[in-house]
């Protein structure tokens, strides 16, 4: 009998990856072979260790250009593979009673760019501006940022290594040539080798870690989930705590010390100056400030493709990386279907050409889907809004941060294993100063009241008990839920590899021991042809007991 040439090729694909993925003789589990027994590794106390912060005297942190030289460059994706943005800031900060912003218009917005390192050919401009943290208090002290510089380079070429300069010639004050690649073109035969996920990172000991062993994996592309610096567990005057409230219950209004995101942006500029790096807002950017201000850091430091995507917003926005399309959400600004952000996400949606981006990846900071007493269930209004359309357009994979540990879903929707759902996957774990997560809700005991549940800054009670399965009756289950697969909590980060339209490989690298090894590693293949429309009835994996 003779078979289809289309069917032979998609068998040898799907036997060559079968083949590929053994390793010491152990074959690498797919999403096929799921759902998977919920499986819990222990937690081991003795490896841990403080989650200590680099002081301000650690050189990786320290200032070291002169005058308005560029420091702090960073590059981000725009839309499509043909532009990127270029951000750093020239100048210093202050921090006081008596600051005065430095004035934008003082230094000029240029990168020089191209194909070789001599000359750089082509020249692009952007804009500039400077954001200050302010405390309408006695006592506390005003922080004012050094100019922050965004500046879009158009008209690239796809999988291109390109040479960069950023800076003011006309000072001169003008960075040395850093280098970046470009993204491949939008297909579905084409995908950066490797994608780092990280979430919860701070400026540890621990943090140095973990971008460390990321680093070694050579990624392509950073995606950061949410809860940058840690800033805001810093009194104005440098202080810091592990339990803000605890330590500080009578401050006027919730101080950072921002001066952290200068370190940040200086022990992150070796990786981020050469590796694109996409960022979505956490709790810890919130940063309330005069006025009612906040995440004025997070919201000027980064470069994002809101306008390219069409959104009117930092918090929010969409991006390609080769045949992925990435859909970045905002958890702490309105989503329900009446919001802009709603609004934009079904336009979104919408224009996503699975022939030409066939993998549809969302990422947010805090979980939907979580075990572990931290953060339990608590921002189930967002999950009551907007799992249906995301469910209805099929999205492949879920990135979230917030719990401090790594847990990675069967498929999953509405709480009910779904060979349609999405894998969500929590990577909270970059290495924060906060403790790790390593309780359960499901533990006897550690069942959270309801009523604390809900995130303050997001607010709504949507989380009510279980009506059906396992848990029905009740707000938590009495054991490791069907949807959790594995969980485990430890510092590390993730790798993403896109192999074709239907196969991608998720490794988990831990590091609870200051080793990477290989903590959690599947295949994750989507379905086109049992999920390419959204199913009127769901047909679940299992019957609700």
């Amino acid at each position: 009998m003779a078979f289809p040439r289309p069917f032979v090729l998609a068998l040898v694909a799907i036997t060559g990856f079968l083949l590929n993925a053994v390793d010491g003789g152990a074959k690498i589990p797919s999403t096929l072979d799921g759902p998977f027994e919920p499986v819990t590794v222990p937690f081991d106390a003795a490896l841990r260790g403080n989650a200590v912060d680099l002081p301000d005297s650690d050189p990786r942190v320290q200032r070291r250009v002169k005058g308005f030289e560029p420091e702090q460059i960073s590059v981000s994706l725009s839309a499509n593979y043909e532009s990127v943005w270029i951000s750093w800031i020239t100048g210093e900060s202050q921090i006081g009673y008596h600051i005065k912003p430095l004035d934008p218009k003082t230094v000029s917005s240029v990168v020089r760019f191209g194909k070789i390192r001599y000359p750089l050919l082509h020249e692009a401009t952007g804009y500039s501006l400077v954001y200050s943290q302010l405390y309408p208090f006695e006592g506390l002290q005003n922080y004012t940022s050094g100019i922050i510089h965004h500046v879009r380079l158009t008209g690239l070429t796809p999988n291109t290594l390109y040479y960069y300069r950023c800076g003011d010639p006309s000072i001169p004050a003008m960075s040395k040539i850093f280098s970046f690649k470009t993204m491949p073109i939008s297909s579905p035969k084409n995908y950066p080798d490797r994608i780092a996920v990280i979430g919860d990172l701070g400026l540890t000991y621990n943090t140095t870690t973990t971008v460390g062993h990321m680093i070694s994996n050579k990624p392509d592309l950073v995606l950061l989930v949410g809860d940058v610096t840690y800033a805001n567990l810093y009194l104005t005057n440098g202080t810091g705590s592990d339990c803000y409230s605890c330590s500080f219950p009578h401050t006027p209004i919730h101080e950072t010390y921002q001066p952290r995101w200068d370190y940040w942006g200086r022990f992150m500029q070796n990786l981020v100056s050469k590796v694109p790096i996409m960022v979505v807002e956490g709790n810890h950017e919130i940063e309330e400030q005069a006025g009612n201000l906040t995440f004025a850091a997070y919201s000027s430091r980064f470069a994002f493709p809101s306008e390219e995507s069409g959104s009117s917003s930092t918090f929010y926005y969409s991006f390609n990386a080769g045949g992925i399309h990435f859909i970045m959400l905002g958890a702490y600004i309105a989503y329900n279907k009446t919001a802009d952000q709603y609004k934009w996400l079904e336009r979104d949606l919408a224009n996503v050409d699975r022939s030409i981006t066939p993998w549809l990846v969302a990422a947010w900071h805090p979980p939907w889907y979580n075990s572990y007493n931290a953060h339990y269930r608590e921002v189930e209004c967002m999950r009551v809004a907007m799992e249906d359309l995301l469910y209805s357009y099929g999205v492949d994979i879920v990135f979230n941060g917030h719990v401090h540990a790594y847990e990675r879903s069967n498929r999953v929707y509405n709480y009910k294993l779904d060979p349609c759902g999405p894998v969500y996957i929590t990577v909270g774990d970059g290495g924060n100063r906060e403790k790790m997560a390593v309780e359960h809700a499901d533990d006897p005991g550690n069942c959270p009241d309801p009523l604390t549940t809900p995130d303050q800054y997001i607010g709504g009670f949507c989380a009510t008990n279980f009506t059906s399965g396992p848990a029905a009756g009740k707000f938590c289950w009495d054991r490791q839920p069907e949807y959790s697969a594995l969980r485990e909590s430890s510092f590390g980060h993730g790798i993403l590899e896109v192999k074709n339209e239907t196969w991608a490989l998720w490794t988990w690298h831990r590091n609870q021991d200051s080793y990477s090894k290989v903590g959690d590693q599947i295949y994750i293949v989507r379905q086109p042809n049992l999920c390419h429309a959204p199913p009127k009835t769901t047909t679940h994996w299992f019957a609700a007991a």
